[in-house]
């Protein structure tokens, strides 16, 4: 009984001390969180071809976000020349290799179907699976319109103009109507071409398309 007795202040002093030191020690900080991740996807409205490398639209557009206020990372997956088909076969590559899931993709595919008047069931064709391969995914996506030239006829331009409408509301993705709205017939913001967009064009298209990414974000 004496023995049991005499542990009783010794185990308190004890947990005393362990309270103490475990008060002093000192606390590691939250681990902060990494920025939000957008992937550009698409061709060479997307990849920059024209402007000076600043001057592209992933660089003009995190840079709009991050004024914003967003913490966020574009990342350029655009390829000049792809076709809707070119980057439906290189998708699943593209978001293998990152190395976090996107918390969105801007979709920007189908000019260049266009310039070779590919048939717009192929165009709406590749963009669905690419669409449905996001869906799986489970990663949210901005869809960007193109719309046809006047000179490829009415048929096709009623035909491939329907193709981003339909699509937006098939899969449920937000629609951006016309990737190039206030760019198009001012011949400042593009180049020779008629189509590609200078800085100053590029910067036209960030205005118009941001507030869109920048609701999809704070979601």
């Amino acid at each position: 009984m004496r023995m049991r007795s005499g542990l009783k202040p010794y185990g308190a002093a004890k947990r005393l001390v362990q309270l103490i030191a475990a008060f002093l020690m000192p606390v590691a900080a939250p681990a902060a969180a990494a920025p939000a991740l957008v992937l550009a996807f698409g061709d060479s409205l997307t990849a920059g071809y024209g402007p000076k490398p600043p001057e592209a639209f992933p660089v003009q557009l995190e840079a709009r976000l991050r004024r914003d206020g967003f913490k966020v990372s574009v990342r350029n997956a655009g390829v000049s020349g792809d076709t809707t088909a070119q980057g439906r076969a290189r998708l699943a590559w593209v978001l293998q290799s990152l190395k976090a899931r996107p918390d969105l993709v801007i979709l920007e595919l189908g000019a260049n179907d266009m310039l070779r008047g590919i048939d717009p069931a192929q165009t709406s064709a590749n963009l669905s699976a690419m669409l449905a391969e996001l869906e799986k995914r489970r990663i949210p996506v901005l869809l960007a319109g193109m719309k046809a030239a006047p000179n490829l006829g009415e048929d096709y331009r009623r035909r491939f103009d329907a193709v981003y409408p339909a699509l937006a509301k098939r899969h449920g993705v937000p629609l951006y109507p016309f990737f190039l709205a206030g760019v198009v017939g001012r011949p400042k913001l593009h180049l020779g071409d008629g189509m590609h967009p200078t800085g100053p064009g590029v910067a036209v298209i960030v205005r118009g398309i941001s507030p869109q990414v920048t609701r999809l974000l704070r979601r």
